[in-house]
């Protein structure tokens, strides 16, 4: 039979369909760095997707592994001179906190990057195996200088455990990621918030001493290394990149712009954080990290920028987005507020409110900061609605009760406990809020790691800017008000002028040998020098929180510009584990 017009037409119109969409072509050539886009509504997933074993592992995987990479370091630094007193003394004791900062900070970027262009999978597996790796070396570990080397493997494990913004962010629904959150943070429960009490507990309640805290790390690390590897699949390189090759991928790109971050980085971190201990501000070691560190990151921006890069490290157009920049800017902000508690409150403890109490005593005060902190995150993550408005209240308040601290005296330990702790919770509060907002405001949800990960390296470099002058106010005002306070008032009580410098020794040592050693000293003495230490440290530490209102006045004024999300909280879910689309992930 001849062929009719009605077969001539069907036949030009399937023809017609298996030619190259001009318009589909155009987007997938835009968009094939970013990779394909599987976002899906809530009503599309599969029916159980959020009971399925998948889902439930990885949530449990990322909630552990962030645990476990606060823990790293979180459950160590408590502790850190009981370690040296075990396994030193060794003068460079400072590089096991240097090493997780630095090895963390840079981390961070780079996972979040690489991950949204290659696939998520095999980051968090690795990372986590690593960290596993570092808390085994840690564990065994015979002196400082392997205990050092451990914590730089902990610390590129960490990169990928503390990248849980975008990890949790992107497999639940918009509007539920301040929850998914808040259940981050609570498996920061032991590792942070009670971090100190734990890691006193290991020292002076068990036989295993501070090795506990690795053998446990160990433990918990392993367990969320299985937990990524069976439970978490979210879409390989091939299903977002279809078309392409991952040879093509690693030829293009940015190797160039990322040494220039990872040494400029590096050693601006380094160079801050060696002035005033490792080294005199004035020495050529911190002058020059700081200064070729600092010129290199600027040169990291101006190739960026300038180089027309197919897959930079930094998409500038990252940049451009206002209401993100402000929130990384807050949510840094508020972290160098935490750190300020951090950082002083601890050594409040043991110096001003310690006396007459036990050890573990000192452990569970210096568990209040970082409590609070936990608290207003969770307290924070069931306000999601006017989080602008949420963010200038909090952080107003918070910044308010932390410079009330400086009125602390040694005989105000109930007053300082309870400002601490509130000063903590709003700014706890604050930090769900602008980490979560943060995965939000981009434009692009294909590139939540990215800006999330530079976001968390800004927030490092930012906060240890202002950790560093914290630091430096506190050592040069204890310069000033140890030497005006504590000689004059050893001289009035009897003490010869001769013992003077062996009474500050005995101070700071604490231990019986050291207070022996003191000739002529008696117990009215004694009690007259350490009241006249503690008014010299408390008036060192007033100066410090009086300093924590320059960055909190920069801080409340950024917040009348936060971002309100309302419109974009939507029940979209960016990824969806097993694959990306519906068709694709009815196993899950």
């Amino acid at each position: 039979m001849a062929p009719t017009k009605h077969d001539a037409n069907v036949d030009t119109i399937a023809h017609l369909e298996t030619l190259p969409d001009p318009e589909k072509h155009y987007h997938s050539l835009e968009e094939e760095i970013l990779g394909r886009d599987f976002t899906v509504a809530e009503s599309e997933l599969p029916k159980g997707y959020f009971t399925s074993a998948n889902f439930l592992g990885s949530m449990f995987a990322i909630g552990a592994s962030f645990g476990c990479g606060v823990g790293g370091f979180g459950l160590a630094a408590p502790v850190l001179s009981f370690i040296n007193a075990d396994i030193g003394p060794d003068p460079n004791l400072s590089w096991v906190a240097l090493s997780y900062l630095l090895t963390n900070s840079i981390g961070l970027m780079l996972v979040g990057r690489l991950s949204d262009l290659f696939g998520r999978r095999w980051f968090f597996i690795g990372g986590n195996a690593l960290a596993t790796v570092g808390c085994i070396v840690a564990a065994v570990a015979p002196n400082v200088p392997a205990l050092i080397a451990a914590e730089v493997l902990i610390g590129l494990g960490a990169a990928s455990q503390l990248s849980y913004a975008f990890a949790v962010g992107e497999l639940v629904p918009t509007t539920y990621r301040f929850l998914a959150q808040a259940w981050v943070f609570a498996w920061a429960i032991p590792s942070s918030g009670f971090a100190p009490a734990i890691s006193y507990a290991f020292v002076f309640q068990t036989s295993v001493g501070w090795r506990g805290i690795f053998y446990l790390l160990t433990a918990l690390n392993a367990a969320t290394t299985l937990a990524w590897f069976f439970f978490y699949k979210p879409p390989t390189f091939a299903q977002k990149h279809e078309s392409s090759r991952k040879t093509q991928f690693l030829k293009d790109f940015d190797y160039i712009g990322t040494l220039l971050f990872i040494m400029g980085l590096l050693l601006f971190l380094m160079g801050l954080s060696w002035g005033g201990t490792m080294h005199p501000w004035k020495s050529a070691h911190v002058i020059a990290t700081i200064v070729v560190g600092f010129v290199a990151l600027v040169g990291f921006f101006v190739y960026e920028a300038y180089a027309g890069l197919k897959e930079p490290l930094l998409p500038m157009h990252l940049l451009k987005n206002m209401p993100w920049n402000i929130t990384v800017l807050l949510w840094a902000l508020g972290a160098a507020v935490y750190y300020a508690l951090a950082i002083i409150w601890p050594s409040m403890v043991a110096t001003l409110y310690s006396a007459g109490h036990g050890t573990m005593w000192a452990g569970w005060m210096s568990c209040i900061s970082n409590s609070g902190i936990l608290f207003g995150e969770f307290v924070g993550a069931f306000f999601k609605r006017k989080t602008n408005i949420q963010i200038i209240v909090v952080f107003f308040i918070g910044s308010v009760f932390l410079a009330a601290m400086a009125a602390s005296t040694p005989d105000t330990p109930v007053m300082a406990a309870l400002f601490v702790f509130i000063a903590a919770a709003f700014i706890g509060w604050n930090e769900i809020l602008n980490s979560t907002v943060a995965t939000i405001v981009i434009k692009d949800q294909r590139e939540i790691g990215t800006a999330t990960g530079i976001a968390g390296s800004a927030r490092s470099f930012i906060s240890t800017i202002c950790s560093t002058v914290y630091t430096v106010v506190l050592s040069n005002r204890l310069a000033q008000t140890i030497p005006a306070k504590v000689p004059p008032a050893l001289l009035s009580a009897g003490l010869p002028a001769t013992s003077i410098v062996t009474f500050i020794t005995a101070l700071t040592l604490g231990t019986p040998a050291a207070w022996s050693a003191v000739e002529g000293l008696t117990p009215s003495i004694q009690s007259a020098g350490v009241r006249a230490y503690q008014e010299a440290n408390a008036a060192a530490y007033k100066t410090v929180f009086l300093s924590t209102i320059a960055f909190c006045g920069v801080g409340i004024i950024c917040s009348f510009w936060a971002p309100n999300i309302d419109a974009l909280l939507s029940r979209d879910v960016v990824v969806q584990l097993e694959g990306g689309r519906k068709g694709e992930s009815e196993k899950v």
